[in-house]
């Protein structure tokens, strides 16, 4: 049930003082993007007449049927912490809508909602809890990023050594005053690499909040005179960023990923949706990991996971079960990164593993070995395939996997890979730094 009501908004607005409301919406390639409007055109705005130029949008509309509207979802009205020198700001998120009232097919955000609506069909209800990582740099005089950290910690240290520690508390307070439930933050593995996790939603809520979550992180980072990334792997040699992506499927109230009774009391409708995820999920990583930088963290030696296999426990497998059974039981996605899509992600993932239950597929057996220390036969004898090792490969997984082609729908799907083809393209032609080090002298 709504918690708002258009009349809560305008009333909302004039209470508490709101000066600006940004009406925040999201492209194909997972940039946020908004239109800001004054007090003065809340009723507009929740009366849906809010106009966007879809042509400006890269992979929305062409120019001749360029006009576009957004449609507010009242109950992500929130006031932003961070405030302007005078009065507030408040958001809204918005979904994408054509002229004729209908929902516009290359909206991310929409794209996710039909996906759960038929997962809804079947009684089935998704629930998502992201581990969104990061790095805090710090900038040069003028501003711009560097790669140096100014700090010294590692796993769960704590300062002296971990300098960015004040910057991610404060992050945590501003996402709680934004009405978060922080689980846990702390400092991760490489220096100037934090985490913070906070607790798990319905998909299209969890979208929404990673949205958030990487708006505020960027933001109080440059209020403190650093850089927040989330790209994948932004210094070679060293761990890079992940998304864990934790999922859970509940029908009339209970988690049907559990079964007493089954092996490691497990369901079989899990082990359908693992087999899913595993079937699909080289089609899936264009959009999961969607960068050229993405494929230089899917690399052995760094945990992060390059090779398809499952295991109740082995961090070095692709899909995990953490232990916590009940309602808590779920599957560990640990292959995406944090620069993906998350509504085309989950839509995705949520497609992916449906088909692997209605098709009642079985995943291989179980790898408790570290697969990293597996050489190149062992893996094979073991059956264990590998992730796409580039972009320009995953772009080709994704064009021979019909099922996540349908789930993205001719529009999306069309634009996205146009777009990411361009970019592989002009990273392919690029001449790097590398290049130069390597061959100038010597040839």
């Amino acid at each position: 049930m709504a918690r708002y009501t258009p009349e809560d908004i305008v009333r909302m607005v004039k209470e508490q003082n709101v000066e600006f409301i940004r009406m925040q919406f999201t492209d194909i390639f997972g940039q946020l993007k908004n239109v800001t409007i004054t007090q003065s055109q809340i009723e507009k705005a929740v009366s849906n007449e809010i106009m966007i130029d879809g042509s400006s949008i890269e992979g929305f509309t062409r120019i001749h049927e360029s006009d576009q509207y957004l449609y507010p979802d009242l109950d992500t009205y929130v006031l932003l912490p961070w405030k302007p020198q005078r009065g507030n700001v408040a958001r809204l998120i918005c979904d994408v809508y054509n002229p004729d009232g209908t929902p516009f097919v290359g909206d991310p955000r929409g794209n996710l909602k039909r996906m759960l609506k038929k997962a809804a069909d079947m009684g089935y209800s998704f629930n998502v809890g992201p581990e969104c990582e990061f790095f805090l740099f710090e900038t040069d005089e003028n501003g711009r990023p560097t790669t140096t950290t100014g700090d010294e910690a590692g796993y769960f240290d704590l300062g002296p050594m971990d300098h960015g520690d004040s910057t991610r508390q404060e992050i945590v307070f501003a996402l709680e005053d934004m009405g978060f439930e922080i689980e846990a933050s702390h400092h991760e593995c490489a220096a100037g690499q934090h985490e913070i996790d906070f607790k798990y939603a319905d998909a299209l809520t969890a979208a929404d909040n990673i949205m958030t979550f990487k708006l505020a992180v960027k933001t109080i980072a440059q209020k403190n005179g650093l850089h927040a990334t989330f790209m994948p792997k932004p210094i070679y040699g060293i761990a890079g960023s992940g998304m864990h992506t934790n999922m859970s499927l509940f029908k009339d109230g209970n988690n049907i990923f559990y079964d007493e009774a089954g092996d490691l009391r497990l369901s079989k409708e899990c082990y359908g949706f693992i087999a899913g995820i595993l079937a699909h999920v080289k089609g899936m990583s264009a959009i999961t990991n969607p960068l050229v930088n993405s494929y230089k963290r899917l690399v052995p030696g760094y945990e992060a996971p390059c090779y398809l296999a499952w295991s109740a426990a082995n961090r070095s497998a692709m899909v995990r079960i953490p232990s916590s059974r009940g309602k808590g039981t779920r599957i560990e996605l640990r292959s995406p990164d944090p620069t993906c899509n998350p509504y085309l992600s989950f839509s995705l993932c949520l497609a992916a593993g449906l088909d692997g239950m209605i098709k009642g597929l079985t995943p291989p057996a179980e790898i408790a070995e570290n697969i990293y220390e597996m050489n190149e036969g062992l893996r094979r004898a073991h059956g264990i395939d590998s992730l796409p090792g580039s972009l320009e490969e995953a772009l080709i997984c994704l064009e021979h996997d019909a099922l996540m082609r349908e789930v993205l729908g001719e529009h999306i799907y069309t634009q996205y890979t146009e777009g990411k083809w361009r970019e592989w393209e002009e990273y392919r032609t690029r001449v790097s730094n590398w290049e130069i080090n390597r061959y100038m002298v010597l040839y």
